[in-house]
């Protein structure tokens, strides 16, 4: 079984209300329940927002720390769910189902080096 990570992005700025981020959690925790039944997953969770982030750096031979996300964007990663599947098409099913329980949120599916 191939290792791949199924990325969920979300724009800068606070979350949405609780009309909006409840059903969303609602529907994560159903198909985290999913995945754990079929045998597909492998680790997720959540990130704090990206202004909680250190980056660390060498700049001419000094280890330089900054605050916030490596590049500046308009988003950034919220969460993400490792799982194990035979191959893309069946990560893909799993990251199409991701994407519907997040609503309008971009989900990524990539496959880790090395299988």
């Amino acid at each position: 079984m191939k290792h791949y990570v199924l990325t969920m992005y979300q724009g800068d700025g606070p979350p949405p209300g609780p009309e909006i981020l409840d059903p969303i959690m609602r529907d994560l925790g159903a198909l985290e329940k999913e995945m754990k039944d079929a045998g597909v997953w492998v680790f997720s969770g959540g990130l704090q927002p990206a202004d909680q982030a250190r980056v660390l750096q060498m700049r001419g031979g000094e280890l330089v720390a900054t605050d916030g996300p490596y590049t500046e964007g308009k988003e950034h990663i919220g969460g993400f769910t490792i799982i194990q599947a035979p191959g893309m098409e069946a990560a893909l099913e799993w990251g199409r189902k991701m994407a519907r329980a997040v609503a309008l949120l971009p989900v990524e599916v990539r496959e880790f080096q090395g299988g």
